[in-house]
Order: C-alpha cells, then sequence, then structure tokens
C-alpha cells in the first residue's frame, strides 16, 4: 500500500477546494484511506493518519472511528506517538464514552514515567477530560506530583488537582498537606496554578476557607507575593504592557476577595495592599485596567475601609471617562451594584453618569439608565426628571418601556409637589404613552382622584392633550376617565393654576364620540369612553343627546361595548329618577369617585407599598377602615359561599394581587381545611366579633413574656431562611404575634418577594405589609413581616405558606407546610 500523505500536504490541497461539495469529496476520499489503513493496522502510519483525521475534526467532519486508534498510539512507547495520542484523546473522547476508562492504566503508568513530558502530557489528559472514576483511580498519583521538586510538573498537577476537585469534592482533603509550600515556590506558573488550586478549595468548602483563613494564614502570604510584584523592576519573562505578571496579581486578587469576605480580620490585613494596588497601577494600558477592576471588585466585597470604598469609587468614575466602550460599561455595571450601599459616593459621579446616556452604544445606554434613576432621591429629583424625560423623547423604541417605569417609580416616591408629580405623568403618557405598564393608568388615575385641588387643572391639561394626539392609548383612558368625572369644571373654567379654556358641552361630547369610532381607539379605550359619556349624563344638561350615543352601541358587536351600553341603558329606564332627587335614601347615580386611602394602619410600624416601592406609613389605630354590609346582603353572600363555614381574614391593607391570585394559593394549598384565611386575597366582608385590633389602641401592644418563646426556622432552601420570632398580644393572650424574618444568603437579591401564609378555619389569621419586597444578597439584611394569629381554642398551630420571588431574573414559587410551632406559641 503506498503511504499515506502528510498533514501539510492535506491541508494545502483542501485550502485549494473552490466549494464545499469538493471539500466534502476530498475529506471522504481520505477519510475512506484512513480507515482501510487502520483495518491493515499499519503501525508505521499511524500516527500520521491520526494527526489527520485530528484536523478534520477541527474542520467539524466526523471523527469518532479514530478513538481507539488514540488508544493504540498512547500506549506505544514513542513520545511523538504518545502525544499524538494524548491530543487526540482530548479531542474525541469525553466521559460520556466507556472508551476512555481504557486509558486509565495507561495514564497511570504515564505519571510514573521518568520522562517529565511524557508525564506532563498525562497530567495535561487527565486535568481535561478525566472521569470521576478517573480522577478517584489517580489522585494519588496527581498528589505527589503536586510535592515534585520539578516546576514543570508541579504547575500541571496543581491544574490537574483543580480537575479532580471539581470531579470529586471528598478528595479536597488529600491535597491539602501538598498546599502548604505552593505559594514558597519562585517560580510564576506554580504561583498561578496554586492561587487557581487555593480559590476552588475555598470556594468549594467552608472548612478550606477557615482552615485557609485562621490556620495557615493564606492572606499575608497573599499579600507578600503581590506585594513583590507591585515593586518588583523590570523582568522581562513576565512583563505585560510594563506591569509585572497581571495574570498572578489578578489571581491573587480574587483569592483575597474570597478570603476577606464577611471576615473583619482577613479584609484588615489586606487594606493597605488594595489601596498600593490601586494607586501605584498604571491605567494608560488595558492590562492596568483589568488589575484595577479586579481591585475594585475586591475592595467592595469585603469589609473594607471608608476611604478605600470611595478610592474604588472615584476609580470606577475615572473609568466612566475612558474612550473604551467595554471599560465604561464595566463600570456602569459595577456602579449598579455599589449605588445601594455607597450611595453618596456614585453621586459625585452624577453628571458623568447622565453623560452616558447620551452613547451610541445600547448597552451602555441602558446601564447608564438603569443607574441614574438608583441615584434619584428627594435632592435631586428635578434635575434627574428633566434628563431622563429627555432621554426618554430621543431613545430607542426598547428602552421607552423600562424608562417610563422608572420615571413613574421615581416621580411616585419622590414627587415635591402633586403639581409637579401630575405633569411629569402626562409628560411620559404624551411622549410614550403607548410604552408604559399596564397598571399606569389606575395609578394616575388613584393620583389624580386624591389630589382634589388639581382637578380642574388636570382635565383641563388632559383635555388640550386628547385635541393634539389621540394615538397613545393610555393617555386617551386616563383623559377619557377624568373629562368623564371632573368634565363640569372644565366647561365652568374653573381653572386657577393656568389661564381656562373655553369648553361647551357639546365640544367635549364630540370629542369623546369621536374616540369611540376612531381606527386608533382599542376596545378597552372604547369602553372608558362609553363610561365617560355615561356619567356626564348627570354633570351636563345634553341627556338626549347622551341617551342616544348610549343606545347606539347596545347593538354592538364588540360584547364588552354591547354589555356596558345595554347597563347603562337600563340605568336610563329603571332608575332615571334617581338622578337629581337629592332626599334619595341612596346614594346618587353616577356620583363622583371618592378619595382613594393608599395607607391602612396595621400596628406599630406599618410599610405602605406603592408600584413595588416602600414608604413608611403613620399608624392610626383608631380609625380603621370597616366595611359593612346590610346582614341580608351578608347572608347571601355566604349563601353562595356554600354554608356557614367560611370565616374571613381580617384585611388591614389594600390586596396587592387580584382575587384570583388568592383562589389559585386556596386550590394549591389543598387539604389544610381553610377558612379562606389566606393573606394577602380580599376578604369576605361579613359582619365579625371585635377581632385582632381591638382595643389596642391605647393598651400596649406586646407582653414581656415573649422572651419564654423560642424562635423558629420555618423555611431554609434555595438560599432563602424564613425564621419565626414570637410575642403575645396584649390585653388578648389567644393572639399569637409572630414576625417573619426573610434572609438570603446567595450572591443575587431576591426581588418581587411576596409570602403568603393560611390557616385551618379554626383560626383567624391577620398578615401585615412588609418591610420590603426585595431579600438583599450576602445576608446584608432582612425582610421583615408581622402575622398576628387568633387562637381562641388553643388548638395546635398548623401554617403553610406560599413563597414567591424572582432570583438572578427567574420567578421562583414554592410551599412549604409548618407544623413544628413551640408549643409556647400556641398554648
Amino acid at each position: 500500500m503506498p503511504a499515506p500523505i502528510r498533514l501539510r500536504e492535506l491541508i494545502r490541497t483542501i485550502r485549494t477546494a473552490r466549494t464545499q461539495a469538493e471539500e466534502r469529496e476530498m475529506i471522504q476520499k481520505e477519510c475512506a484511506a484512513i480507515r482501510s489503513s487502520f483495518r491493515e493496522e499499519d503501525n508505521t502510519y499511524r500516527c500520521r493518519n491520526v494527526a489527520k483525521l485530528l484536523y478534520m475534526h477541527m474542520l467539524g467532519y466526523p471523527a469518532h472511528f479514530g478513538q481507539l486508534e488514540c488508544l493504540k498510539l498512547i500506549a506505544s512507547q514513542k513520545f511523538t506517538d504518545k502525544r499524538i495520542g494524548y491530543l487526540g484523546a482530548m479531542l474525541l473522547l469525553d466521559e460520556r464514552q466507556d472508551v476512555h476508562l481504557l486509558m486509565t492504566n495507561c495514564i497511570k503508568n504515564d505519571l510514573n514515567h521518568s520522562t517529565q513530558y511524557v508525564q506532563g502530557l498525562a497530567l495535561c489528559t487527565l486535568g481535561c477530560m478525566g472521569s470521576s472514576e478517573m480522577c478517584r483511580d489517580l489522585a494519588g498519583e496527581v498528589e505527589k506530583l503536586l510535592k515534585t521538586s520539578n516546576s514543570y510538573l508541579r504547575k500541571k498537577a496543581a491544574l490537574c488537582a483543580v480537575h479532580v476537585i471539581r470531579k470529586v469534592p471528598e478528595l479536597m482533603e488529600m491535597f491539602l498537606p501538598a498546599t502548604k509550600n505552593l505559594l514558597s515556590e519562585k517560580n510564576h506558573g506554580v504561583l498561578h496554578t496554586s492561587v487557581v488550586l487555593l480559590t476552588e478549595m475555598c470556594e468549594r468548602s467552608p472548612d478550606m476557607l477557615l482552615h485557609f483563613r485562621k490556620v495557615c494564614l493564606l492572606v499575608p502570604q497573599l499579600v507578600r507575593i503581590l506585594k513583590n510584584l507591585i515593586m518588583s523592576g523590570y523582568s522581562p519573562e513576565h512583563d505585560v504592557s510594563g506591569i509585572s505578571d497581571p495574570f498572578l496579581q489578578v489571581r491573587i486578587l480574587r483569592l483575597l476577595r474570597i478570603l476577606g469576605r464577611s471576615d473583619d480580620d482577613s479584609s484588615e490585613a489586606m487594606n493597605d495592599i488594595l489601596a498600593q494596588v490601586a494607586t501605584n497601577t498604571e491605567t494608560s494600558k488595558n492590562v492596568g485596567n483589568a488589575i484595577l477592576y479586579e481591585t475594585v471588585l475586591t475592595i467592595m466585597d469585603i469589609k473594607s475601609e471608608s476611604g478605600l470604598r470611595v478610592l474604588a469609587i472615584n476609580i470606577l468614575g475615572r473609568f466612566l471617562l475612558n474612550n473604551d466602550k467595554n471599560i465604561r460599561y464595566v463600570a456602569l455595571t459595577s456602579l449598579l451594584k455599589t449605588v445601594q450601599t455607597d450611595h453618596n459616593a456614585v453621586q459625585r459621579h452624577r453628571s458623568t453618569i447622565v453623560d452616558c446616556l447620551k452613547d451610541l452604544d445600547v448597552s451602555i445606554k441602558r446601564r447608564a439608565m438603569e443607574l441614574s434613576f438608583a441615584l434619584v432621591n428627594g435632592n435631586n429629583i428635578r434635575g434627574m426628571m428633566k434628563e431622563l424625560l429627555y432621554f426618554l423623547d430621543s431613545c430607542d423604541p426598547e428602552f421607552k418601556a423600562d424608562c417610563a417605569s422608572g420615571v413613574f417609580l421615581a416621580a411616585e416616591k419622590y414627587a415635591p409637589s402633586k403639581r409637579w408629580h401630575i405633569d411629569t405623568i402626562m409628560r411620559v403618557l404624551t411622549t410614550a404613552g403607548s410604552y408604559v405598564r399596564d397598571d399606569s393608568v389606575p395609578n394616575l388615575i388613584q393620583l389624580i382622584t386624591n389630589s382634589v385641588e388639581m382637578h380642574a387643572y388636570t382635565v383641563q391639561r388632559l383635555y388640550k392633550a386628547l385635541l393634539d394626539d389621540i394615538s397613545q392609548q393610555p393617555l386617551v383612558q386616563v383623559s377619557s376617565w377624568c373629562i368623564g368625572e371632573y368634565g363640569d369644571l372644565l366647561v365652568s373654567g374653573q381653572c386657577e393654576e393656568e389661564e381656562p379654556i373655553q369648553v361647551t358641552e357639546d365640544e367635549v361630547l364630540d370629542v369623546l364620540e369621536g374616540l369611540l369610532v376612531s381606527n386608533l381607539s382599542t376596545p378597552v379605550t372604547r369602553g372608558y369612553s362609553l363610561t365617560a359619556i355615561m356619567k356626564l349624563s348627570t354633570r351636563f344638561s345634553s341627556i338626549n343627546r347622551i341617551k342616544k350615543v348610549v343606545s347606539i352601541y347596545g347593538s354592538s358587536i364588540d360584547v364588552e361595548l354591547q354589555q356596558r351600553a345595554v347597563e347603562y341603558n337600563a340605568l336610563f329606564k329603571k332608575y332615571d329618577h334617581m338622578r337629581n332627587d337629592w332626599y334619595f335614601p341612596l346614594p346618587a347615580l353616577l356620583e363622583r369617585m371618592p378619595i382613594m386611602e393608599k395607607t391602612a394602619s396595621n400596628g406599630p410600624t406599618e410599610i405602605m407599598q406603592t408600584n413595588g416601592e416602600t414608604e413608611p406609613s403613620v399608624p392610626d389605630t383608631k380609625h380603621l377602615p370597616l366595611v359593612t354590609q346590610p346582614a341580608n346582603q351578608a347572608n347571601d353572600l355566604l349563601d353562595l359561599l356554600g354554608g356557614n363555614d367560611v370565616v374571613p381574614v381580617i384585611q388591614t391593607t389594600l390586596p396587592t394581587k387580584p382575587a384570583s391570585a388568592g383562589g389559585e394559593l386556596l386550590d394549591l394549598l389543598g387539604d389544610l381545611s381553610l377558612s379562606g384565611g389566606l393573606a394577602p386575597a380580599p376578604s369576605v366582608p361579613v359582619s365579625q366579633p371585635p377581632f385582632l385590633l381591638d382595643g389596642l389602641s391605647s393598651q400596649p401592644l406586646f407582653n414581656d413574656t415573649s422572651a419564654a418563646i423560642p424562635p423558629m426556622t420555618a423555611y431554609s432552601k434555595n438560599g432563602l431562611k424564613i425564621e419565626f420570632t414570637f410575642e403575645r398580644a396584649n390585653p388578648n393572650p389567644n393572639i399569637a404575634v409572630i414576625t417573619i424574618h426573610a434572609t438570603n444568603t446567595t450572591e443575587a437579591d431576591m426581588t418581587e418577594f411576596v409570602f403568603q401564609a393560611a390557616v385551618p378555619k379554626t383560626f383567624q389569621l391577620q398578615l401585615l405589609s412588609p418591610s420590603s419586597n426585595i431579600v438583599p444578597a450576602l445576608n446584608q439584611g432582612s425582610v421583615t413581616q408581622v402575622i398576628r394569629v387568633l387562637n381562641p381554642q388553643k388548638q395546635q398551630l398548623r401554617m403553610r405558606v406560599k413563597l414567591t420571588y424572582t432570583h438572578k431574573g427567574s420567578p421562583v414559587q414554592d410551599l412549604a407546610e409548618v407544623n413544628n410551632f413551640p408549643p409556647q406559641s400556641w398554648q
């Protein structure tokens, strides 16, 4: 058989192919020749054929038929054969194929080979594709090589040990003795791989982390090595752009970050060296910026001094002025993570951050927008909103929804006046109305309703906006509602904040009728418009025109609109006598919307939630809103609910979710024989005996006997921990006051956190508002929430809870049952 062509010739031939089909033909022809050679057990050219096969594999063609040939080359005594064989094994084999287990004995022999290069090949292969079985069998040999004096083998053995620990974590302690002298090595390659090994061990085992902190005193050794790197002169073999071994510096900084996290002594020991690195590193080259970035991350992650944290934030501020887009993006992302803990220091760079909103790069603009909203507070709200509204005008459509949502939240939390708040929201609706969230319309309606002195001004502004543009549907919906509520103020010209406009009733009705027939109007918008016209029947004198419009839509093809029109027609026909009878005992038809209460008192410290934001509210236990109905209506409602077993939860706050959410949880909670006792689902408004808050306003809230009730852990899973602490309400000993404490041990915040609870029907449960809906990462804070449980029969307490939150962008939901309450809490 003629000798096969060399690899170089094969590459040259394939590169001459002009089409993909021609290349495939060449590959298929060569693969056939290689198969024939393999079948004939041609040992002379096996190495050459496997090398060509690996090249074809790199091009994306199948080469699995060469796996066994790689094993034969590994078993060869020639170094050139072993080199190609091990390379082929790393490319063609992995632990999913049983063939790789045949290599175990060959690798073990080569690990004990007399030639260091053969040992290095075996270490590289084991560290690349060794399975857990291979790692268990060969860990002893790797540990021996880790203690050898040969620097070439030690660095390869350290990397191989990293792979062994990842595959078989329980073998970690085997390598602990060998790590004692690794950092005393002068060779930078050994130092680098040693730091990688130590980092892996610290990340995977808290016990190892504690050992390296307290026993091995690893931090002083790392500080000494890092100081030598900074202070050492020019070293040609390690110099990169004038900086001595930046790769080793970055690895050491990452390990210091792990060692200093949540440890005062370790953090104190590394503060000085971090300050030296931050001030002495050259920033003109990208290498220096990489080291500074790692330094900043380390400073922010450990318990560093306040001055050092300010220095780190100033470094990020300098990054924002860099011409490199990647560096600016990294700086914005890092500042976004630190703005909650070092708000004032980040505020100093506010102008630079706002300038990044004008950047052409999409990712930089998004990060700058998020950071800008995080910097908004009561002192800078006017200036920041001016910049963000300008950004909203000119930004791409993909940013408008998030930007509008952020403006809504910031304005609601920090608005300096109600007029400014209303003007800002209307500016957003005018600019990006089609992109706002679904809840923006009811939120703005609530804001307008509660701003009594601004009704005339608001309806005039919205009417003008409606004349200019009817394409922004949320704006049209709010305008329609507002005209329906306050159309009489618009016609009478009572606006004092600006010059009133002269509008007639017919002009207002013309605008609303135009919305009903406009092609731009959605079915929801038409519903708002028809309802507004109906409301004006009690405010305007044009009753006949309104009746005619309403009757027309009684035959609309839109079922929702038709239903509204039919019901409104019924009001005209059956209850028209109630319209102007001031002496009638029932409320007048279509009366003006009352002021909506945003707060409810729930105890000593109540938190008001609005659109995900929390604000402290002043408790007032003397004026609880009570919902009452006539007795016959309550009995009818009980009959509909199926008997007399329904015992409602006393609801002291506005529900944050629609009623369907409560029903869904009741279905999930199943067999607890629930009383409808699910918070925060809406309660059934029936007559109730005095309950939790009755009579508490003039009494101390808790007894001093709470110290006798031990706390308990109710839930611990996926980094989220829920603890219960207990008190007794005074004067009623049948009421147990439970405070939940939610903490988070993961590295990312848990957002949109909601805790819900349900109890059997023999209990009554009251769930107050939480302190926040964000559980901070790394136990840096907790969310608290108060539960009151009435247990008149002194039965053993059982509770089923539902936890909902978002973690790293993914929604999480879990159910749990708590049955191990301390006897003191319910006896």
